[in-house]
């Protein structure tokens, strides 16, 4: 199971500390994790996924995969800038959101707009216009975060199944 985690490349201590929380929780549970794989919330969620001995796919913007935060263990280089957003929102089965700003509400709209569910520690707020669009969660304890992000993230793959029969 995949699930993304987005959010700024600026953090606080308390938003690293959280951040690191979600990514160890998500190692215990066996969770590949696909981040953008720079610094902020991708490095601190990188950390504690690494320190959980889990997997972190970074989706990288430039062409470097030098550039991705040490505890990245498979950087994909794209070359395509923000765009690359997009990627780690279709790599994904649902979302997590932590912190950010534009950048993080685009990559959350998008996945709305996919039909992916987001999981959002801090209130954020995107209307849904269509009956297919995902919901956006706001849960700030990182453990019940993670286990919500799990069970959406399952049933986002059974409703993927049944569409492909």
């Amino acid at each position: 199971m995949n699930i993304g985690v987005i959010g700024g490349s600026r953090v606080k201590d308390e938003v690293c500390d959280i951040a690191y929380r979600v990514g160890r929780i998500l190692a215990m549970r066996n969770v590949t994790v696909i981040c953008g794989g720079l610094t902020g919330v991708m490095e601190c969620v990188s950390h504690g996924v690494s320190d959980g001995n889990g997997l972190v796919v970074g989706i990288l913007p430039g062409y470097d995969p030098s550039e991705a935060n040490r505890y990245v263990k498979i950087p994909i280089p794209t070359g395509m800038g923000y765009m690359r957003n997009f990627l780690i929102i279709r790599a994904s089965q649902a979302i997590i959101a932590i912190d950010g700003s534009a950048g993080t509400l685009s990559e959350a709209s998008f996945a709305i707009s996919e039909g992916k569910d987001v999981v959002s520690i801090y209130p954020i707020s995107i209307p849904r216009t269509k009956e297919k669009e995902g919901h956006v969660y706001v849960e700030p304890d990182p453990e019940r975060a993670v286990d919500l992000a799990i069970d959406l993230a399952k049933r986002w793959h059974q409703i993927d199944e049944s569409s492909e029969k």
